[in-house]
């Protein structure tokens, strides 16, 4: 087998010291432009690669952060982790990420296996898990930003928004239309406390009108197009639907949206004539959709670059390290109309 090349192979063809070849690798404007063409020519003929886990041992860093997200499938998390992904490669940080299918004890090996990886800090989805994890990363000194979430009194560094707020306002705009029989749509809330802010939200809306979600209208459902269809299929389908069926679907993302419209077209019903549906998230589909979709814009990209600076602050033990709150809005589009249009 080929052995692995190293800095001195790079060193001696270049005629140069190791010292200067991790130099013109890590501060090349600190090396002359003569002396860093030699180097990377000869690291261009021996495809080199520098050793990391050396550079670990030496600094006592890796320049990796580990994100561990719910799911790849889920686009609001993709546009999240490319600013995220970004913003950090501008300070020389690499992005390692891990999936736990919304799964909290798959998370909590994720995160300790990207520990035994030696990376620096975590970026983490929401804020509800053992506090164990905690516990755990705060005692090794791993710093960590929650995102996608935020509370006046989270006692951890978040970046996100308030779902439950985000909720609340979408069901008043509902209710404010003309609708009293409201259903809902939501993510699993075990142990997604994005999904279980949403649907308190949306009791909030209900309850300050004297009225309640009942449990018969509320459905938990995977973030999937033929989970939010199938549940929409069973809200529709009540002994006696053109009495009692709802009149508006408020859903807990897009995805979810998109499958309640679905199954509307297919029992033969409209939208929103028949049954007006919202959304959660406005990523690209919400536009596309016939009609378009009623949603709650998040600022996912503004969210991934805004943790990425805090991390940043907190590896670096900066003081200016406060939590950040993003504002939501209320998108109207064609599938939200007033009750009985």
């Amino acid at each position: 087998m080929k052995a692995r090349p190293t800095l001195e192979d790079v060193a001696g063809l270049a005629g140069v010291s190791t010292a200067t070849v991790s130099r013109v690798l890590n501060e090349p404007e600190r090396v002359s432009a003569k002396t860093r063409s030699r180097v990377e020519a000869a690291v261009a003929h021996f495809d080199y690669t520098p050793h990391f886990g050396g550079q670990a041992l030496a600094s006592n860093r890796t320049n990796t952060v580990g994100a561990v997200i719910p799911t790849m499938e889920n686009a609001i998390f993709a546009r999240g982790l490319q600013a995220l992904q970004e913003a950090l490669a501008e300070d020389g940080v690499t992005l390692v990420v891990a999936t736990s299918n919304y799964d909290p004890e798959r998370e909590a090996q994720q995160i300790r296996t990207l520990l035994g990886r030696g990376v620096d800090g975590f970026v983490l989805i929401g804020e509800a898990r053992d506090p164990a994890l905690y516990t755990m990363l705060e005692r090794r000194g791993v710093p960590f930003v929650l995102v996608w979430s935020w509370r006046p009194d989270c006692p951890w560094p978040c970046v996100g928004f308030d779902n439950r707020a985000a909720a609340r306002a979408m069901a008043e705009r509902v209710f404010e239309l003309g609708h009293r029989r409201i259903a809902m749509i939501a993510g699993v809330t075990r142990g997604n406390d994005r999904a279980a802010a949403r649907v308190d939200g949306v009791r909030d809306a209900l309850a300050a009108r004297g009225l309640h979600l009942d449990e018969s209208n509320l459905i938990e459902s995977p973030y999937r197009l033929e989970a939010g269809a199938d549940a929409a299929r069973q809200l529709l389908a009540a002994p006696t639907p053109w009495q009692n069926r709802p009149t508006a679907i408020v859903c807990g993302n897009d995805v979810l949206a998109a499958g309640a419209l679905t199954a509307i077209r297919d029992l033969g019903l409209k939208a929103p004539a028949d049954v007006s549906v919202t959304g959660f998230d406005d990523i690209d589909l919400a536009i596309v959709l016939d009609p378009s979709l009623t949603t709650v814009h998040v600022p996912h990209r503004r969210m991934g670059q805004a943790a990425a600076r805090l991390l940043l602050r907190l590896r670096a033990r900066e003081d200016d390290t406060t939590n950040v709150v993003f504002e939501t809005a209320l998108v109207e589009r064609g599938s939200l109309a007033a009750a009985g249009k």
